[in-house]
């Protein structure tokens, strides 16, 4: 049908004309004006014409400065002195526009995959289908893919780092607007329907203007509950069990069987668990995620339950049951008698019916905690099964079946847990416990052969224990006997991994496993039940990790773990501290070197060595496409597990719209099979490459390092040229943004240290340094070389296209008006930085052969240019706001809030913030 044109948009200027879309995003195009004219509409009705007409005008401007590569003069000049209330309009008006962009691009990648789905014979990229079918081709046998299944493990952790802070009740208004767009996204509404949607969405959007984007408070752990709870419950638990039935068709089409999936996928959460820096995480908190977990989810299956016996009317005059259900009939009616005794006598032949309410009873006892409720999440789901192999049995599949057996993939799942929680510590915070559990104040000085050998004696019992009272130890000791107490109740997979942060020792392990046997954290065997992950960070701790491990592994002690736990150890790569440690360049070849050298320590241990990779939203922080990067890893790594975190705004961007989840999960499971059953064949030139790659590395981090942390100068030029104090203060997230330490750059956190340095748009800390490596490589190997590499190694070509997206993003001159801000710092800071800054964008055009960052992905392009008019204003806004909150001695006022506003507006609009 022939679209009415959106009236609010004619009066204005044409909003998208400097964006070209291609004919295939014609739909992406209208849905972002539909969007963006009800924004408009909002602000005239809420702000008035006049203000409206302003936010036009900035945007105009910061487009033709964008069109002619014109100073940022004429954006400071209008913006400069706004009223501070009028500040916050302003942002939050910008803001508005750019989250609509980004509602109608998620909602146009859905519309691309129903695109591909209807074509039928195109598969898309990187889906099952596609990935099954290249495997097929290339040889791959079913029986190989079935041998994989075994130990193929999915499993995307979600933490709760402070980079994005988008409150639920914001969310749930986004859903709103997506299910409107989702609704119409073939253009098939009525013009009632039509309208109607156009009125809920000003619903929701006009609602959203007038709720506050953060809370009056900071957010506490179970907060951040809250928050990964709605990935987890309301998005993740309903796209499960399509996801195996996505995987199944996709094996059936491409081999001709069925194939019976066993579960491959998994959810990990930090929430509650990462003690690391974090004095408002322990013991309790571990309880209360548990706890706020196990309800989630109890909840969830109790209305799948309920929704199932309306379903399930099946009647014993018609059709046949299992006698093992009419059994458990029986038996429910003498556990649960209240409930039996509310069964409706009309529903008496109707068995399944009766089954399901009685198990909704024994649900809600579990909720309660009552004694007739389910022991385990196993009761449970032997239940879901019964009902499963009797419908089987008696024609059922298509009355039914199809949808118990979604819950009973939900089931073997999430559990009575939800999703893992790893627990994470600092190795320091261990050695200070067992200083006082040992009686020795020298602990931490002493070697490392040392501290092993008292650890084994403290394991066996022939140390004694001299100090657990209610000292340093005590909150320590309460984490382990807290797992102690609440596994049992939980069930083994409640806990994730226990990862200790700053690794660099065998001694480090051992500290777990007898801090562990202190606290009587073991099982009926004796045994700790906790794989151990030592997490190396450090650009230098990566380099010892191979050493760390082999000494681990010789350990007969540990090893006799070990192999209680299956001879797989998990081993955790910091990408955010190793790049802050040596800039970007230095921690990717660090990361690709380490892993290369632990798959060879694993084939000659006999250990399986799994990589749980600690990957953050930024580039800098080893962000991007994790398709890319699974391809990209060393031959051998990957063997059918991808294990890592999720981050920030990555939650949002990737887990927050159904569809969207779904092909991420896909993705990721159908890059782990390509780089398991079919990895990149040995390579001859890859050992020259690898020598140019660790030439590069040296010389990235030796610049790099120069400035950030051997120039005594620097870190107040940061502090100055970065709203760094802004970010220090924001309350978004429960954990402190600094360790303890002198203030410099080496005590910030990773995470601030990237935030800030993407809020002012330099992106430095993704190229910093890169640049003078690669010019010095460009004259001593050749263009022709690096070109081969960037074509022919993943490794190589996902590192220059990472960088080059992050080129893309930075803005050199805004940048600029943030570096004036650092007064005569400015000037012995910033020639230096803009010069690095074009000497990597020109190495990295001649690498790519282009005279333009991004001119062969065209929709990054895109979606960059669309927000780049509404986030400009919004970081030029900013410099003034800090140059006169500064100025006023930072107090904690209407300047601190608009400025607060600011900080979310940009990091919205650029979106890979920390």
């Amino acid at each position: 049908m022939t679209r009415q044109p959106v009236p609010a948009a004619e009066s204005a200027e044409e909003p998208l004309r400097v964006v070209d879309f291609a004919p295939h995003d014609a739909l992406l195009r209208e849905d972002v004006k539909t969007v963006g004219a009800l924004v408009g509409d909002i602000l005239a009705e809420q702000r008035g014409p006049q203000f409206l007409a302003e936010v036009e005008t900035l945007r105009r401007a910061a487009i033709r400065r964008r069109e002619s590569n014109a100073p940022v003069g004429e954006l400071a000049q209008a913006l400069a002195g706004v009223e501070l209330e009028h500040a916050g309009d302003l942002v939050r008006a910008f803001a508005t526009y750019f989250q609509a962009v980004n509602v109608a691009e998620r909602v146009h990648r859905i519309r691309r995959r129903r695109d591909y789905e209807r074509q039928g014979a195109s598969r898309q990229p990187g889906g099952l289908r596609d990935v099954l079918a290249t495997l097929a081709a290339q040889g791959v046998s079913l029986e190989e893919v079935v041998a994989l299944l075994q130990r193929l493990r999915i499993e995307p952790v979600f933490t709760a780092h402070p980079t994005e802070a988008v409150r639920r009740a914001l969310l749930e208004k986004e859903r709103q607007i997506v299910t409107c767009l989702i609704d119409d996204i073939d253009r098939t509404r009525t013009p009632y329907e039509h309208r109607a949607d156009l009125e809920r969405m000003r619903l929701a959007l006009t609602a959203s203007w007038q709720t506050a984007e953060t809370p009056p408070v900071k957010p506490s752990v179970a907060d951040e509950f809250e928050h990964v709870g709605f990935y987890l419950s309301d998005v993740l638990y309903r796209v499960l069990p399509v996801f195996y039935e996505l995987f199944e068709d996709a094996l059936r089409e491409t081999y001709g069987e069925h194939v019976a999936m066993p579960a491959v996928v998994g959810f990990g959460t930090w929430v509650g668990g990462d003690m690391d820096g974090n004095p408002n995480v322990g013991a309790d908190t571990i309880a209360a995620s548990l706890a706020g977990q196990r309800s989630l989810v109890l909840g969830a299956y109790r209305q799948e339950v309920a929704a199932l016996g309306e379903l399930l009317s099946q009647s014993l005059g018609r059709i046949g049951v299992a006698e093992t259900v009419l059994a458990r009939i029986e038996e429910y009616r003498y556990l649960l008698p209240k409930a039996a005794a509310a069964l409706k006598p009309r529903h008496a032949d109707m068995p399944y019916r009766n089954l399901l309410a009685l198990i909704a009873a024994r649900l809600r006892a579990t909720t309660e905690d009552h004694v007739n409720g389910y022991p385990d999440a196993a009761a449970f789901l032997a239940d879901i099964r019964m009902i499963e192999d009797s419908l089987r049995t008696h024609q059922g599949e298509h009355a039914g079946g199809h949808a118990v057996r979604r819950l009973r993939r939900r089931a073997e799942c999430f559990g009575f847990h939800l999703a893992s929680l790893d627990l994470r510590q600092d190795s320091a915070t261990h050695d200070a416990a067992l200083a006082e559990v040992l009686g020795d104040a020298q602990w931490e000085s002493r070697t490392r052969e040392k501290r092993a050998q008292r650890l084994h004696h403290l394991l066996d019992g022939s140390e004694p224990v001299r100090g657990v009272g209610n000292g340093t130890a005590r909150p320590t000791l309460d984490v382990f006997r807290a797992v102690a107490r609440l596994r049992p109740r939980y069930g083994a997979h409640a806990f994730g991994p226990y990862i200790v942060s700053m690794s660099r020792s065998a001694a480090d392990a051992l500290a777990v496993l007898a801090l562990a046997r202190v606290a009587g954290c073991i099982d009926s065997e004796g045994r700790v039940p906790l794989d151990v992950a030592p997490l190396f960070e450090t650009v230098d701790d990566l380099d010892a990790a191979s050493d760390t491990l082999r000494a681990l592994f010789a350990d007969p002690v540990y090893r006799r773990h070990l192999a209680a736990r299956g001879n797989r150890q998990v081993v955790m790569l910091g990408y955010s501290d190793s790049a802050k440690d040596g800039g970007m360049l230095a921690s990717r070849w660090a990361l690709q070197r380490t892993q290369i050298a632990l798959t060879e320590l694993a084939r000659e241990s006999g250990v399986r060595i799994a990589f749980f990779h600690g990957r953050g939203g930024s580039i800098s922080r080893g962000g991007g496409k994790t398709e890319r990067a699974v391809i990209a890893a060393p031959r051998g790594s990957v063997d059918g597990y991808l294990r890592l975190t999720e981050q920030g705004e990555v939650i949002h961007r990737k887990y927050g719209i159904r569809a969207i989840a779904l092909r991420n999960l896909e993705q990721a499971t159908g890059a782990v099979l390509r780089a398991t059953l079919r990895p990149r064949p040995p390579e001859p030139r890859e050992e020259t490459w690898r020598a140019i790659a660790g030439e590069l590395a040296r010389d990235a981090r030796a610049h790099y390092r120069a400035l950030v942390h051997e120039n005594p100068e620097f870190p107040a030029y940061f502090r100055a040229a970065t709203p760094i104090d802004v970010i220090e203060r924001l309350r978004i997230g429960s954990r402190p943004s600094k360790r303890a330490g002198s203030g410099d750059v080496g005590s910030l956190r990773a995470i601030p240290w990237v935030f800030a340095w993407s809020q002012n748009r330099a992106g430095l800390t993704a190229w910093y340094g890169v640049g003078t490596a690669l010019t010095k490589a460009l004259d001593t190997h050749g263009r022709d070389t690096l070109t081969e590499m960037a074509r022919d190694w993943p490794f190589f070509g996902t590192l220059i296209d990472d960088l080059e997206m992050m080129l893309a993003k930075s803005d050199p001159g805004i940048f600029e008006q943030y570096s004036r801000l650092a007064g005569e710092l400015h000037e012995r800071f910033h020639p230096g930085i803009a010069a690095e800054f074009e000497r990597t964008r020109a190495a990295v055009l001649a690498i790519k052969g282009s005279d333009e960052l991004l001119a062969g992905d065209y929709r990054l392009r895109q979606s960059i240019r669309l927000r780049n008019p509404y986030v400009d204003p919004i970081s030029v806004l900013q410099v003034d706001l800090l140059a006169r909150w500064r100025e006023a001695g930072r107090p904690d006022d209407a300047l601190y809030q608009a400025l607060v506003a600011t900080v979310n507006g940009i990091s919205a609009g650029i979106q890979n913030t920390g």
